[in-house]
């Protein structure tokens, strides 16, 4: 998937899917430049040594990449680097959608450009699997983010049920996240994993050092309840972070669009009704014409009885 789509203010926002796979060197290099400089510009000139600010490795060929640009001078302003996990689930071989890193650039800043990197890159990876749901996941200590993630997803963990434990679908996708992807978010291999709030602790070691940040720095939410859940249960002394898992189908689809289609204006009214016309048409019928592939909630389920016949002990 590449796509270059234009935003009120004199804006672009150009999205590339494992561009590892398809572009050259030079131009995977013309993609990570200007998220370094961003990264620069907002840490004062620390950097950082994970994904897209290595310069090679296994993330280019998982990632997505989205960018923000002034249309007239072509000067990078935001970035969002979401990376694709592999997984077993049920089984079966499936991608989990890691959010990732997003940074505006200081000058950018105030002008909802977050929402947009976060808007069309997972609405349109929705459509590009055919409006086929998936899971993501989300590592941050600030509330402001753990809100985000919670009220946009489905069925997110941990969420604001401190009593609550793991779903086992949950656990099991955090806990190969935990084993095999720790790279994806900057977070050294011996950084302790409390798999019962799936809270990360120390987890700034690794690439990540310098996002560390302190109660009064990390922005917060506007749900009081989500500031009192990370300032609470994380140590921000020690470097805490929670990792969410959830899931993005088409009520996540249509509560982004709702919740941040005055950001998009005309874009956003389009990915409005498309959402709902595919949603409610088109992607039934194609999913159903695809049996090779996997729907989950999707498919339809068999009977108990053909269930039963199917199984043994």
């Amino acid at each position: 998937m590449f796509c270059s789509l234009r935003l009120p203010g004199n804006l672009r926002i150009l999205i590339a899917e494992r561009p590892g796979l398809w572009m050259r060197d030079s131009d995977l290099e013309d993609w990570a430049r200007p998220c370094r400089e961003i990264a620069q510009a907002s840490l004062d000139g620390k950097e950082l040594d994970y994904g897209v600010f290595q310069g090679s490795g296994p993330f280019w060929s998982e990632a997505i990449i989205t960018l923000i640009e002034d249309r007239t001078t072509g000067q990078a302003l935001a970035f969002n680097v979401m990376r694709l996990l592999p997984v077993q689930l049920g089984g079966r071989a499936e991608d989990v959608l890691h959010l990732g890193l997003t940074m505006v650039a200081p000058a950018a800043r105030g002008k909802s450009l977050t929402s947009s990197l976060y808007i069309l890159t997972c609405v349109l990876y929705y459509f590009r699997r055919q409006c086929r749901p998936f899971w993501i996941s989300s590592v941050s200590q600030v509330p402001a983010a753990v809100g985000l993630v919670g009220e946009t997803f489905v069925d997110v963990f941990p969420g604001l049920d401190r009593e609550a434990l793991p779903p086992p679908r949950h656990l099991g996708l955090a806990t190969q996240v935990m084993a095999n992807h720790r790279g994806a978010f900057g977070v050294s291999e011996d950084a302790p994993f409390r798999a019962d709030r799936f809270i990360i602790e120390d987890a700034y070691r690794g690439g990540s050092d310098h996002l560390k940040k302190s109660e009064d720095q990390a922005p917060q939410h506007r749900m009081e309840a989500y500031n009192t859940l990370c300032f609470s249960e994380l140590d921000y002394a020690r470097g805490d972070d929670f990792l969410q898992i959830g899931r993005a189908n088409a009520e996540a689809a249509r509560r982004i669009l709702r919740r941040r289609l005055d950001g998009l204006t005309g874009v956003g009214f389009s990915l409005q009704l498309g959402s709902l016309f595919l949603s409610s048409l088109v992607a039934p019928i194609a999913q159903w014409l695809n049996p090779t592939r996997s729907q989950g909630d999707l498919r339809a389920r068999a009977s108990n009885r053909a269930s039963n016949a199917g199984t043994s002990d």
